[in-house]
């Protein structure tokens, strides 16, 4: 190996040795099992199923089976019901009339958020947060979800 091979081998291994390490000490888990409060946010968002694109796709058998897929573009809101992004994925249905398994991402204008997990019909559902970019980037953390009367969706999300 030459001297020039040496040098960029060890030039790749200390990035990823820093990413690592940044990428770690960013993550709360590592710091303790509470989580700091001051690097706790809490966005609350209400997405708007009463408009945007709503599209379900009937699998399997007629009505509402294992399988069905919905897939959906809407308008994001914040508490205030500004417009403030969107709020784009979908749901595979897993148990008729319960549960559908979700993947969504909320498109704000400092970055994206996706979560993903299983969303129930009814009451409020807790989805993980995988991941974001932007100003999101390395974000955690969990989404509080619930169906309200007039079709939208009470998202409260608390980011690490």
């Amino acid at each position: 190996m030459n001297r020039c091979s040496l040098f960029n081998l060890s030039a790749i291994t200390v990035v990823i040795a820093a990413s690592y390490a940044a990428a770690w000490a960013l993550n709360p888990a590592n710091a303790g099992s509470e989580e700091p409060s001051h690097l706790t946010t809490t966005l609350v968002t209400i997405a708007d199923a009463r408009s945007g694109i709503a599209q379900g796709v009937d699998l399997g058998k007629p009505g509402d089976s294992p399988g069905d897929i919905f897939a959906f573009d809407q308008p994001l809101l914040d508490s205030n019901h500004e417009l403030i992004g969107k709020n784009s994925g979908f749901c595979i249905r897993t148990l008729p009339g319960a549960f559908s398994e979700c993947q969504w991402t909320l498109t704000l204008a400092n970055g994206t958020i996706t979560v993903a997990g299983r969303e129930s019909d009814t009451g409020t559902s807790m989805i993980p947060v995988i991941g974001g970019s932007g100003e999101y980037l390395l974000v955690r953390g969990v989404m509080a979800t619930t169906p309200n009367a007039d079709k939208t969706y009470t998202q409260i999300l608390t980011l690490y």
